[in-house]
């Protein structure tokens, strides 16, 4: 089974340190903690994504490109992709 951790957040340096980001710090932070996760940039997917294995489970970790207000293709995009 695969699961999905979305962090929303805005690209950009002059939103980097914003609460806005709150949501990258998290998948920032997952990444960092979990073994082989590694964020990469996926321009099908217009996002940072990572992937992990965690009790024989995917465990897919997604930080859209995008503003906040269009995070939901980033998402789709993975979501259609992988069924």
């Amino acid at each position: 089974m695969i699961r999905l951790i979305v962090g929303l957040g805005n690209p950009g340096a002059e939103y980097e340190q914003t609460r806005h980001n709150a949501g990258f710090w998290l998948v920032d932070n997952l990444a960092n903690s979990l073994p082989n996760a590694r964020l990469q940039r996926e321009s099908g997917f217009n996002a940072m994504v990572a992937k992990t294995i965690i009790g024989g489970n995917q465990l897919w970790l997604l930080e859209p490109q995008t503003y906040m207000n269009r995070s939901g293709q980033s998402v789709g995009a993975i979501a259609r992709f992988y069924k």
